[in-house]
């Protein structure tokens, strides 16, 4: 059986210039602009005509930005061509579940393979992530915890940058321990905060500790919210989600390797974040609103909870229970996906393949080589 990963639809993103600032010059005119005002961050963040902007003028320079761990190259791929029509970018944390989501969202929003063809794993020859491309969505897995989710966000807000990609709105599909919340139910991130309650990702560069809000876009929150119905078998909060570096510890379980608290100490500190307006904990929503923040990228952390966290810190659910439980994100997604491909009136229709996505063959195998050397 063929493959082919490119969805096409009935909408051309067009051609952007970009700015040509040395970068010394292009940094300083960046720190007189006022990211605290929706202008200036827009400024920042977008082209004139909408396009994703890095705040990073170095990249303007090289000649082949290589995204290590998707295994494509700005000099070996026209990504424009393969990616210029995206709208949503899914992300969730395994491979498997992010091909099931690429299948369903297919079938939801109609969109058709040619005969004989199947989805690909575009990312397939970097052994790390996976990624599949279904017209204007693409589902990619981001692993577990911040630094694997940190490392995709860098490389697809880069590729959102290379394929000029109009204002797309991510979101993460996840799965979570509930604070007060029973198992199956769907949380919808309006706040993260880290382990200790604090609503920014910490990140320590070239020596000095820089602090990023992490913020997700509310009315995007509100708008999901309002798509779940009566008939749903769930129940759809939103409020602040603790993410962690951990597992184990750092959610203050009972059952990992290393334990140095008791029950009650335990349960004393789930009783005040609940007490403070947290219902969830994962691993990931830190980093995802923090860097879609500060790339001025809509995005929402939408996740179903195994448990409630005040019960206990074993899943104790069956798998065809949680696997369905896992589905529930997923659908709350497609209807907000397929309403607005229904609004904006964005037909998803069955295109040949884009010709000659592989612009250098040469640089492509430098580009896997590379990949596969970033172990």
């Amino acid at each position: 059986m063929d493959s082919v990963f490119h969805g096409g639809a009935s909408y051309k993103t067009p051609f952007v210039t970009f700015c040509s600032w040395k970068s010394d010059e292009h940094m300083n005119k960046c720190k007189n602009i006022c990211e605290d005002t929706p202008e200036g961050r827009k400024q920042l963040t977008r082209y004139k005509d909408g396009c994703v902007r890095l705040r990073n003028p170095h990249i303007e320079l090289m000649d082949q930005d290589i995204l290590y761990h998707l295994a494509l190259g700005s000099g070996s791929h026209d990504l424009q061509a393969m990616f210029g029509d995206v709208k949503y970018v899914c992300m969730g944390g395994t491979p498997k579940r992010m091909e099931q989501f690429a299948y369903f969202i297919m079938n939801e929003i109609g969109f058709k393979l040619p005969a004989g063809t199947t989805l690909l794993d575009i990312s397939q020859y970097s052994y790390r992530y996976s990624m599949y491309k279904v017209g204007p969505v693409l589902s990619i897995s981001h692993g577990m915890g911040i630094p694997s989710v940190g490392i995709l966000l860098h490389e697809i807000i880069k590729l959102m940058y290379h394929a000029r990609v109009k204002d797309p709105i991510f979101f993460r599909l996840g799965t979570c321990g509930g604070i007060g919340i029973e198992g199956g139910n769907i949380v919808i991130t309006e706040e993260a905060v880290d382990g200790m309650g604090r609503p920014f990702l910490e990140l320590p560069i070239l020596g000095k500790i820089v602090h990023r809000p992490a913020k997700l876009d509310r009315d995007l929150a509100m708008e999901l919210k309002d798509l779940a119905t009566a008939d749903d078998p769930w129940e759809t909060h939103v409020g602040k989600t603790m993410c962690t570096h951990d597992f184990y510890e750092g959610q203050g379980r009972l059952d990992g390797a290393f334990c140095e608290y008791t029950e009650r100490d335990k349960l004393n500190f789930l009783e005040k974040i609940h007490k403070d307006h947290i219902i969830n904990m994962e691993m990931e929503s830190l980093a995802f609103g923090a860097l879609t923040y500060h790339a001025g990228i809509r995005s929402a952390v939408i996740c179903v909870t195994l448990l409630n966290r005040l019960n206990g810190d074993q899943v104790s659910s069956t798998k065809e229970v949680l696997n369905e439980w896992q589905n529930r994100p997923q659908m709350l997604v497609a209807r907000y996906i397929k309403k607005h491909l229904e609004d904006d009136k964005i037909a998803v229709e069955l295109s040949p393949p884009s010709p000659a996505t592989v612009k250098s063959p040469k640089k492509m195998r430098i580009v896997r080589e590379e990949s596969q050397s970033y172990e």
